[in-house]
């Protein structure tokens, strides 16, 4: 508990608040420059207390001779309880390195979503990601066993805990639309032009025949009519219905590609999407919820939800979440993957607590000329409601294959970046390709250049948040982190520290898009990681009271220690504890 420190201590930049009991109400304790100031005027026979992590530590000055010594010996003990509180304030090592070497303006704003697989999942590997910007790991239940997914989270959490990381980890439900299967085992075949392949809905045993796919719905080969277009994962490979015998349907390809494990499927007839059956399928299958179990038990940060339909099947998945996770702070994520999705955009965005937009799956359902449209629409409702959006699907898919991307990928990353979302995300990229690290280099750095690029040319505005706050409170809330990030663009602050329980005004802060970083404390590990997914946050943990010139001191000191911050930079900073604002040089 009582460490020294290797750096010499400066009583400037420490602030001390005593224990507060009847004794020594109304005193305040300051180390600095060489003074010590009671009300009564008297110093011999104090009795100090430090609090930390409600284990008291005191220090007396019965036998100080002169008022120099009774300084020193609380200046002293100040020493070793700031040793031991420095530790206890965790912050992303990636995040720290990047302050440290290029200052507050080089931070990434976008962050990273990885989606883990058979190339990225030893624990060598995973921090090979966490060291080059992962924000986010994800683990997609329609591939894999639940044991071989415990044994990534496990590894993610053994990552924070020993490095100082904060990756947060997503899990994605397969959803009940209509998916092929494992293909026997092969993590993927080709499909060459011509070629006939059979869908059948029958039970096989291993290995399938040749050119087979097994299809999870059943009533597959009645709905299906001869000269149906069937798309494979959004149309990365296409099939023309040539035949259908019983419960097999024979298809040609028409366009060949690579067929994946569990791809969903879609069929399309006279030009137009058949899907009066999928939207009988429920949102959430009976394979969903035990996959939901499995992650409320591991404790994953997110569930992200497929083919969300309505808004009340979020609002019941978060019922539930709250009835069973131990403390119900798993967010959940709506991915925008149909035309259901869309009709009701507002009011499945306002109940989740964020969005994915799947261009992938989406761009299956509706004309391929929409997507970019319908993706910039779904970004811009995202910021409006106060919720963290993902753009996904195929942004690097060439590097599943290469080891660099094609120019147009970067363009359309660029594009992601420009619309101001809060994270990119990479699938087979970093699950299944050779070149993860290498992808997750170009997002990184194709989003720190466009960034500064767009603060160049743009001068990057802060952002108006709508009212959509329902309790008074929650609009003061929002009114102040729009001053906040209004001061902050026209003052040039280095940064902008908000201090947050539950994370919502760090939220509000990153909706507003300032053009500094924002620094949130706070007191839970878990708030930390969910707030990794957010634009411009750099989450720590930090045990704070509600005194916010204690916390202030006492920051500046622990991220002066570690070189993040220097005496002269100009900080805002807010807190929903007392909804205030001030402006405040580190001393």
């Amino acid at each position: 508990m009582h460490g020294l420190l290797s750096a010499p201590f400066d009583p400037r930049n420490f602030s001390i608040k005593p224990w507060q009991s009847k004794s020594m109400l109304n005193s305040k304790i300051l180390v600095g420059n060489s003074w010590l100031k009671r009300q009564n005027k008297r110093w011999k026979g104090l009795s100090v207390v430090f609090e930390m992590e409600n284990s008291p530590s005191t220090v007396n000055t019965e036998s100080a001779a002169t008022k120099s010594d009774a300084i020193s010996a609380i200046a002293g003990d100040a020493i070793r309880v700031w040793s031991a509180e420095s530790s206890l304030m965790e912050v992303d090592a990636v995040s720290e390195a990047e302050l440290k070497e290029n200052g507050f303006r080089s931070t990434r704003r976008t962050k990273i979503v990885c989606t883990i697989g058979p190339a990225s999942c030893q624990f060598e590997q995973l921090e090979a990601l966490a060291v080059n910007g992962m924000n986010v790991a994800r683990i997609n239940m329609c591939h894999g066993t639940r044991g071989w997914h415990r044994s990534v989270i496990r590894k993610v959490r053994k990552l924070n805990d020993e490095k100082g990381y904060a990756v947060a980890i997503m899990m994605d439900t397969e959803g009940s639309e209509i998916h092929m299967g494992d293909l026997g085992g092969a993590s993927s075949v080709k499909a060459e032009d011509g070629e006939v392949w059979t869908f059948s809905v029958r039970a096989f045993k291993l290995p399938l025949p040749a050119h087979t796919i097994q299809v999870s719905y059943d009533g597959f080969a009645e709905d299906v009519e001869v000269g149906d277009e069937l798309l494979v994962d959004g149309g990365m490979v296409r099939f023309e219905v040539i035949e259908k015998l019983g419960p097999d349907v024979k298809c040609r390809c028409t366009d060949p590609g690579l067929l994946l494990p569990r791809a969903n499927l879609t069929f399309w007839r006279r030009g137009r999407l058949v899907r009066e059956r999928n939207a009988m399928l429920p949102t959430i299958s009976s394979k969903d919820w035990l996959d939901i179990d499995f992650g409320i038990s591991e404790g994953v940060d997110f569930i992200a939800i497929s083919f969300v339909k309505s808004a009340e099947v979020i609002k019941h998945l978060k019922s539930y979440i709250a009835a069973r996770s131990r403390d119900g702070e798993i967010g959940v994520i709506a991915k925008i993957e149909s035309v259901d999705s869309l009709k009701y955009l507002e009011e499945i965005i306002r109940i989740s607590d964020g969005a994915m937009v799947a261009r992938g799956d989406l761009g299956a359902q509706i004309p391929l000329e929409q997507v970019p449209c319908v993706q910039q629409q779904i970004v811009e409702s995202c910021r409006q409601l106060n919720k963290p959006v993902i753009v996904a699907s195929q942004l690097l898919e060439s590097m599943i294959e290469y080891p660099l991307p094609t120019r147009a990928e970067v363009a359309d990353v660029s594009e992601a970046v420009k619309q101001r979302a809060d994270a990119l995300m990479l699938s087979g990229e970093s699950a299944m390709g050779p070149h993860p690290e290498k992808a997750l280099a170009v997002l990184r750095s194709v989003s720190l250049r466009i960034e500064r690029w767009w603060r160049e040319e743009k001068e990057y505005e802060s952002m108006d948040l709508p009212n959509t706050a329902i309790r008074y409170a929650d609009s003061i809330s929002e009114e102040i982190c729009n001053s906040a990030a209004k001061m902050a663009n026209k003052l040039a602050v280095d940064a902008i520290f908000v201090y947050t329980k539950q994370g919502q005004m760090a939220s509000l802060l990153s909706s507003c898009r300032p053009d500094c970083p924002i620094f949130a404390f706070t007191t839970s590990t878990t708030i930390r990681r969910r707030l990794n997914l957010q634009w411009g946050l750099i989450p720590f943990r930090l045990n704070f009271s509600e005194d916010m010139e204690s916390n202030l001191y006492r920051t500046f000191a622990l991220l002066k220690a570690r070189g993040m911050v220097k005496s002269g930079d100009l900080v805002i900073a807010v807190s929903d504890m007392l909804q205030s604002i001030q402006v405040i040089n580190v001393p």
